[in-house]
């Protein structure tokens, strides 16, 4: 089955935003609490703050199309810091996983770290989330940092900080 990467256009904010309100339902609902995950939805989602990022140099979206429909998107930036590159978000619909979905939106990720030179990759990861930790085991990350952050509203993300190298040469 052949996953159709695409840049999200500010066409496709309101369909974006759609489909993480779906996954996060699945992917949180046993981690946080509802109240946190709308919280999060609400601040991470919202359409002025997706086409803030989308026309920022150094700030990429992108979205899986299966057959012709949205089945995940990625978003990825550059820290600042030399060298790296963050993966902020990474979504496949629960019906899509494990079908080389989010390995395709990696890949895409890995390409952007390479036309920017970066040789990292970091991401967060909630550290009850075991499927996406395993996701990314099997992708070459490993774990670098334990962290809890004040993401306001009285809510904390308790993270896992995982890297890996970004090839110089497609792999």
């Amino acid at each position: 089955m052949h996953v159709d990467i695409q840049p999200v256009q500010s066409a496709d904010v309101a369909a974006v935003a759609a489909l993480a309100r779906e996954i996060w339902q699945a992917a949180y609902a046993e981690i946080i609490s509802q109240a946190q995950i709308d919280y999060m939805l609400d601040q991470r989602y919202n359409a002025p703050r997706l086409l803030d990022e989308l026309a920022t140099p150094g700030y990429w979206w992108d979205q899986a199309f299966l057959d012709g429909e949205r089945v995940g998107f990625s978003s990825c930036y550059l820290t600042g810091a030399p060298g790296e590159l963050k993966l902020d978000k990474l979504y496949v619909h629960p019906a899509r996983q494990r079908g080389g979905v989010g390995g395709a939106l990696i890949a895409r990720v890995l390409e952007h770290g390479r036309a920017a030179g970066c040789d990292t990759l970091l991401l967060a990861v909630n550290k009850q989330n075991a499927r996406a930790i395993t996701a990314y085991e099997k992708h070459g990350f490993t774990v670098r940092d334990s962290v809890r952050v004040d993401i306001g509203g009285g809510f904390v993300m308790d993270d896992f900080i995982m890297a890996r190298s970004i090839p110089q040469a497609a792999p």
